[in-house]
């Protein structure tokens, strides 16, 4: 498993501890965790979940009236350090 793997599998089991059920998905630049968040969820829980997603290199919350609340957090796969990684022109 990739660290981002790693790192993502951490964020989801500590999503779950919540109560959130979760999705871990690898896709080639990153790697996501998706949990679905009920409209019950307290004050206290919500200060657990923002504490874990803030460990991901990005998250967010997507609300819509037809599918509910998704919680979203991704975390980047590390880049080659060695070789043309940026390609002609670009600068370290």
């Amino acid at each position: 498993m990739s660290a981002s793997g790693v790192s993502a599998a951490a964020i989801a089991a500590r999503l779950s501890a919540v109560g959130l059920p979760t999705r871990v998905e690898e896709h080639t630049r990153f790697t996501t965790v998706e949990a679905e968040v009920p409209e019950t969820l307290s004050a206290e829980s919500w200060r657990e979940v923002l504490d874990v997603v803030a460990e991901a290199d990005r998250f967010g919350l997507l609300a819509t009236s037809l599918n509910g609340r998704t919680l979203w957090a991704a975390v980047r796969k590390t880049v080659p350090t060695t070789g043309d990684v940026g390609g002609p022109g670009y600068q370290r």
